[in-house]
């Protein structure tokens, strides 16, 4: 029985290679970054609290244990975002020792409701950041034709019989570069998105 290929969390947990953590950093700091840009206007700052995240994420993470429920670690994420970024603002003097209707207080609040309105569109926008950006990673283990093919079809929403006249191939060759190129996004994203949420919608398909 073939061993199922190891996700970029379970290398990490298992080899702790550098090039795998380089991999992580690089692929969750711009994420974090667009979303510090609503609330920190200075980019020293940003860049601080980005540092200070992926610390607790790469200090942390070996002890992260995936519990099994959707969206555990872009919870656990969004967390950690949550109080390095509350630990920012009380280092300024921003954050009010209690109550009021200051806006950087309001915002925390919202972070931290795991079934409020921020918090979903911090899972939403993970999700599809995370799926492109996981997708640029791995493009180079595909032939350009096996790309393309998935590119035209998956992400440019167009036929699957528009793509193979297009390409010269047949529709049966569009579908098997759709599938081989989902499965592979599938195996490097396990544990970071949840099985259903890395296909966007023009994927639901034969």
């Amino acid at each position: 029985m073939a061993q199922t290929p190891y996700s970029l969390l379970d290398r990490i947990g298992h080899a702790n290679k550098t090039a795998d953590w380089d991999r992580l950093v690089a692929l969750y700091s711009p994420l974090l970054r667009t979303w510090l840009r609503k609330q920190v206007p200075q980019e020293a700052d940003i860049d601080d609290i980005v540092q200070d995240v992926l610390a607790v994420v790469v200090a942390k993470l070996p002890e992260f244990r995936h519990n099994g429920s959707d969206g555990a670690f872009r919870s656990w994420l969004r967390a950690i975002l949550a109080f390095r970024l509350k630990s920012f603002w009380r280092q300024r003097q921003r954050l009010p020792v209690a109550g009021g209707d200051d806006r950087c207080e309001q915002f925390l609040r919202a972070l931290e409701e795991p079934d409020g309105d921020l918090a979903r569109r911090w899972d939403e926008e993970h999700d599809r950041f995370i799926a492109a950006r996981l997708l640029e990673q791995i493009r180079s283990e595909f032939t350009p034709a096996t790309w393309n093919a998935f590119h035209c079809y998956v992400i440019d929403g167009r036929s699957p019989a528009d793509v193979a006249m297009e390409l010269g191939v047949s529709t049966n060759v569009v579908f098997i570069a759709r599938s081989r190129v989902l499965r592979r996004l599938r195996e490097e994203a396990r544990g970071l998105i949840d099985p259903g949420d890395t296909l966007p919608p023009s994927t639901q398909g034969p």
